[in-house]
């Protein structure tokens, strides 16, 4: 597979490896063995078990608004399958994928979506950044990091998360630009679900592909099937090996779809029709791996099961260790924003202590 030549941006041609109905192409291998290919699949069943369990915790009133992975579990899953311990992920507000992968415990990450900060801090030697909610921002964060590392003589490599919607804002184009001047070890991950919130993919840009706005900032840019795992897989590790190798960075938009809310404040039924979700059923990526290895004769029901199972003893015991952490207390907002209290602060600390004793 090569950036430069048969999936150049402009030519339209989106990179696929792995069929929606499970199968090779004729005379094309997998990327991954079939070891490998049944372990991420599991990952990526235990993500969607993790997110639909978070999905009814806020329904419940114990988490607070949240942002599902379903349908985009193969983007985070197979691109930081790519990278090595010391490299970094900055994810957006969608990257349960991601951050697993990486080995944040579960429990860190509900405890972030419970209101707990203590959330945002991920284990020592752990390369992950915290939750970024302003759309857009986090891309300038991971060309930083990259290009400390570049500087400090580090091979490292950071990947940033972000949708459709963010390539509109202007954090991004100063973040590409950046990134291509100094040639800094960052891959762009763009997870092109179609919609950012409401508005469609198709008043994003103008652009034929998302992945062709490389092309203006001096670096390879390339669109894969986002549903494929090995295809995400096969082109993030080209691009990894090419930034940390001093090939500077690279932008990947991986075509997939949400299936679900953009949050769980979001109603995706005022916006988008049945009809425009039922093409994309076929090509959810967990649906599509289960076909290839059943083939192999890795997967059945009683596989689906075994997993399920497992997979719903860890997560409860997640959720009851997250909410079994203390609540914080309030002094904690002002503590620690100045190493010594100011009289603002302590002033403005105390009026809301005030306030929510009288309440």
């Amino acid at each position: 597979m090569s950036f430069t030549e048969d999936y150049d941006p402009l030519k339209g041609k989106m990179f696929q490896i792995l069929k929606p109905d499970g199968t090779l192409p004729s005379g094309e291998k997998a990327p991954l063995s079939d070891e490998e290919t049944f372990t991420l699949y599991q990952k990526m069943a235990f993500i969607r078990l993790a997110d639909q369990r978070a999905l009814m915790l806020q329904r419940q009133g114990r988490f607070g608004t949240y942002a599902p992975i379903w349908g985009q579990e193969a983007c985070q899953v197979g691109s930081t399958y790519a990278l090595q311990k010391s490299d970094w992920v900055v994810p957006a507000f969608r990257e349960i994928g991601a951050t697993l992968m990486m080995g944040v415990p579960l429990k860190k990450f509900y405890l972030y979506w419970m209101g707990n900060e203590m959330g945002s801090q991920a284990p020592e030697g752990i390369n992950v950044m915290p939750v970024s909610v302003p759309v857009g921002t986090q891309t300038l964060h991971a060309v930083g990091l990259a290009w400390a590392g570049k500087l400090k003589g580090e091979k490292i490599v950071s990947i940033v998360y972000f949708g459709d919607g963010a390539t509109s804002k202007g954090d991004f184009h100063e973040a590409m630009n950046f990134a291509g001047v100094f040639k800094t070890p960052t891959i762009f991950f763009c997870q092109n679900n179609q919609y950012a919130i409401s508005v469609p993919r198709s008043l994003q840009t103008a652009s034929k592909t998302i992945a062709q706005k490389a092309i203006a900032y001096g670096f390879d840019g390339i669109q894969v099937d986002g549903n494929d795992l090995f295809a995400v897989f096969a082109a993030t590790k080209e691009a990894v090996e090419k930034a940390r190798s001093g090939g500077g960075p690279t932008l990947i938009e991986g075509v997939t779809f949400r299936f679900g809310p953009h949050t769980t404040a979001d109603d995706p039924t005022k916006y988008r029709t049945e009809e425009e979700i039922d093409p994309w059923r076929p090509l959810d990526p967990l649906v599509r791996l289960r076909l290839y290895l059943k083939g192999k004769e890795l997967w059945n029901e009683g596989v689906e099961q075994r997993l399920t199972e497992e997979a719903q003893k860890d997560i409860d015991q997640a959720v009851k260790d997250a909410e079994a952490v203390p609540v914080p207390e309030v002094e904690d907002i002002f503590k620690y924003v100045f190493a010594e209290m100011t009289p603002q602060l302590r002033e403005q600390m105390e009026y809301l202590k005030s306030t929510l004793t009288q309440s």
